[in-house]
């Protein structure tokens, strides 16, 4: 299969020139758009009780879970989480509170 430049429909392009139906062109990335504006429920870090085990880190399905260079936590990133609480319910220290959005 040969890769065509993508095409905008219109009504000068035919069916030949359209991109093929099913074609994934681009990799999808969630970082490229805001996709945590639809949860119910937030993560509160609360920094005083963090000691920076990062048992979080690796349980976040949307990488909302922000480390800095030297390893260590510095906050969710709330454009991206979609609010699970997995980040909560895996915390030794109850580091991170689970609250209803909007409190």
């Amino acid at each position: 299969m040969s890769k065509k430049e993508l095409k905008t429909v219109s009504n000068t392009v035919t069916w030949k020139e359209i991109t093929e139906g099913g074609i994934m062109p681009y990799a999808g990335n969630a970082h490229l758009f805001k996709t945590g504006d639809w949860r119910s429920m937030k993560p509160i870090w609360l920094q005083e009780k963090c000691k920076q085990c990062l048992l979080c880190f690796p349980v976040c399905p949307d990488s909302s879970i922000l480390v800095n260079e030297e390893g260590a936590m510095t906050g969710i990133d709330f454009d991206h989480c979609k609010g699970c609480g997995v980040c909560a319910k895996v915390c030794p220290f109850k580091a991170i509170d689970f609250v209803e959005e909007g409190k």
